[in-house]
């Protein structure tokens, strides 16, 4: 997907309009099109690349909150061995087997929250760990659910920093993105240029660890600090 191709799945108008350049605050009412579950219903990996750009709403009672999408992993299911998925279904990891289109989060370390979206056919259990994005609505809300957080640009780095800004805890797991206007949504935004998206390994992730399924907009400051070095051992366990 490129900005001079119309997307080809279909879609549910939502207020038109584009979303601004990268890193600007973007009028709720340009956003563009909110996307329908065939986006999601694809291959896990085309589905991660596809999300960069992409803009993540929560709808709260305070106003909205979105984060731009700058960096996923995909997680294969039971094709990856670092997927949650990669053994069996569980009572835990139920949502990643379909449909597709829902949230899917757990907690890590004892201490934060991350967010995946469950992808490809029933039955597919594959997801997409959402890494980094930026601030582009609401930024008065998630700078007071990050207050320690001084930077714009830091503010929805990390899986633990972007749960915190869009809210999404226990409660948004198996959350439907796709179905009747719900607390949370995907719009079209402004998708990342081909020459500006770049792949490598995943984060922390021992198994598979070979694998360029993290993919980012190389472009923007809100990406994390990957480690190359290995010394960074630590799963981040994906969908």
């Amino acid at each position: 997907m490129n900005q001079s191709t119309p997307p080809a799945w279909p879609q549910t108008e939502r207020d038109g309009g584009r979303s601004g350049p990268t890193g600007a605050a973007v009028p709720p009412r340009q956003l563009g099109r909110r996307l329908g579950r065939p986006f999601f219903a694809r291959e896990v990996t085309v589905v991660a690349r596809d999300l960069l750009g992409l803009v993540l709403v929560e709808h709260t009672a305070d106003g909205d909150v979105g984060v731009r999408l700058t960096e996923v992993e995909a997680y294969a299911g039971r094709d990856d061995p670092a997927s949650h998925a990669f053994r069996r279904p569980t009572a835990r990891n139920a949502v990643m087997f379909g449909p597709a289109g829902h949230l899917y989060t757990y907690f890590v370390y004892g201490m934060h929250w991350c967010a995946n979206i469950v992808t490809g056919p029933d039955g597919d259990a594959s997801a997409v760990l959402l890494r980094a994005g930026e601030v582009v609505l609401g930024q008065d809300i998630a700078q007071a659910r990050r207050p320690a957080v001084s930077r714009t640009p830091l503010l929805a780095r990390g899986p633990a920093g972007l749960a915190t800004v869009l809210g999404l805890g226990r409660d948004a797991s198996g959350k439907d993105l796709c179905g009747a206007v719900g607390r949370w949504e995907v719009f079209e935004g402004v998708p990342v240029p081909a020459d500006r998206i770049a792949a490598g390994p995943r984060v922390g992730v021992a198994a598979a660890a070979e694998r360029p399924l993290r993919f980012w907009d190389a472009g923007s400051p809100s990406v994390s600090v990957y480690r190359a070095d290995g010394r960074v051992r630590r799963r981040v366990p994906g969908g």
